[in-house]
C-alpha cells in the first residue's frame, strides 16, 4: 500500500511539539494515523538553542518507543481504530529565519546562520534531523546550506524576503525544497518575482503547498498547479495543536486574525482538491511519491 507523508507538522488536536511528554508525541501520531497519514516529520518550533534540543529529545524517545515497539506505546494506542503514523524525523523550522518575515513564529528565536550554530543545534540528532528551513538570503546562509546539505539534511527556504537570484543561490548552495510556498515570504513582483517566482519556475526545486482553503486563494492554488513541476509539488499541513478534529474546517488565528497553521490533515486537502476538480492521480503523488522521493532523492 502507498503511504502518505506528511513532511511539516506541528502538532494537532491540542497536542504539539511544545511539549516534553513523549505521550504527546505520540498522540499527534495516533490523531494523523487516524486521518490516514501513514509517516510524518515533526516540526519543531525556534526557540532558544537547549529549548529546541530539548523538544527534539522528547521526539527521539518517542520515535524509539515507535520503533521498538514497546508496551506503553501499545497501551497508548490500543484505542486507536488505525495504525498511528510513524514518525520519521524532524523538520526543524528555525531559527535561522529572517526576522521580517516571521509569520506566526517569534522573530526574537531567529538567529544569523552559521556551522558552527547549525552543529550546536544538532549535534547527537544527525540521524533524525531530516530538514531544516533557512532563510537564503541571510548572511552566513549559503555556507550553511552547504553544510547542512553535506550532512544529508535537506535545507528548505522559507521564512525569507530573498530575492528570485538570492534563492538561486541557495538553491545551487544545496537547498532543495521551499517552505510553504507564498506564506511568509516575499511576494511576487513582475519586476521581482522573488523567492515564490523561483519555487514556481524552477523545475528541479521541492515546493510545500497548505491547500486548506485558507493559506492561499483557490486561483493561486491553481496557478501552482498550472504552472510548477507537478512531481515537485508536496502538500503539507503545517497543522498545529489549535488544528481541530471536526469536518467543520475554521482557520486557525490568533486574536488579531493572523494564520497560525494549517487547519486539516494532507489527506483531507487532497480530497478537497480532487472535489475542486483537480487531478486524483496527481494530487495522490502529492502526498505519496513526492515526498518519498524528496525524502530520499540527491540534489
Amino acid at each position: 500500500m502507498t503511504k502518505t507523508i506528511d513532511i511539516h507538522t506541528h502538532g494537532i488536536g491540542g497536542y504539539d511539539t511544545e511539549t516534553d511528554s513523549v505521550r504527546d508525541i505520540l498522540k499527534i501520531a495516533e490523531i494523523q494515523g487516524s486521518r490516514g497519514v501513514s509517516e510524518i516529520i515533526l516540526a519543531v518550533y525556534p526557540s532558544e538553542v537547549e529549548n529546541i534540543r530539548r523538544k527534539m529529545a522528547v521526539i527521539k524517545n518517542a520515535m524509539d518507543m515507535q520503533n521498538h515497539e514497546t508496551n506503553s506505546a501499545a497501551d497508548i494506542h490500543s484505542n486507536s481504530n488505525k495504525m498511528p503514523s510513524r514518525i520519521i524525523g524532524i523538520h526543524l523550522e528555525g531559527p535561522f529565519l529572517n526576522k521580517n518575515m516571521c509569520g506566526s513564529l517569534n522573530p526574537d528565536n531567529f538567529l544569523e546562520p552559521s556551522e558552527y550554530r547549525l552543529r550546536k543545534l544538532i549535534e547527537g540528532f544527525e540521524n533524525i534531523v531530516r530538514i531544516i528551513t533557512i532563510a537564503p538570503e541571510l548572511q552566513g546562509a549559503a555556507n550553511t546550506i552547504r553544510k547542512a546539505a553535506d550532512m544529508g539534511i535537506i535545507v528548505s527556504m522559507g521564512h525569507s524576503e530573498a530575492t528570485y537570484y538570492e534563492a538561486e543561490i541557495g538553491f545551487n548552495a544545496g537547498a532543495k525544497g521551499i517552505t510553504h510556498i507564498f506564506n511568509a515570504m516575499r511576494g511576487f513582483h513582475h519586476r521581482e518575482p522573488g523567492i515564490a517566482g523561483f519555487a514556481l519556475m524552477n523545475r528541479h526545486i521541492y515546493t510545500e503547498v497548505i491547500s486548506d482553503s485558507h493559506h492561499l486563494h483557490p486561483a493561486v492554488l491553481e496557478m501552482i498547479f498550472l504552472l510548477k513541476n507537478h512531481e515537485r509539488i508536496i502538500i503539507i499541513s503545517d497543522s498545529v495543536r489549535e488544528t481541530g478534529l471536526s469536518s467543520h474546517i475554521k482557520a486557525v488565528t490568533d486574536i488579531s486574525g493572523r494564520l497560525c497553521g494549517g487547519s486539516m490533515a494532507i489527506t483531507w486537502s487532497a480530497d478537497r482538491l480532487i472535489e475542486r476538480g483537480f487531478d486524483k492521480d496527481m494530487i495522490f503523488r502529492c502526498i505519496t511519491e513526492n515526498p518519498r522521493r524528496y525524502l530520499t532523492d540527491s540534489h
